[in-house]
């Protein structure tokens, strides 16, 4: 009976031990991916800094540029 109680104890600490290094890895890799995310969301934000113009800001420039050319006709005596 001894004999089998000792067998039990170490394959029970043996199953322990390898759960825990198992958990130990999976907790590394995740923490190790979440890094990567983090990365990837990184980069992409810096590529993403750059506004776009919208369209209402496109149409107030090219009314600027419209309202400049006549100027310039009038400054130079143009009729348009």
């Amino acid at each position: 009976m001894e004999h089998d109680l000792n067998f039990y104890i170490i394959i029970s600490i043996f199953a322990v031990l390898m759960v825990s290094i198992v958990s130990a890895l999976g907790l590394r890799g995740w923490r190790d991916w979440i890094a990567l995310k983090h990365a990837e969301l990184d980069i992409s934000r810096r590529a993403s800094d750059t506004p776009v113009p919208s369209a209402t800001s496109r149409i107030e420039v090219a009314d600027l540029k419209e309202r400049v050319k006549r100027l310039e006709a009038i400054a130079a005596g143009i009729d348009i």
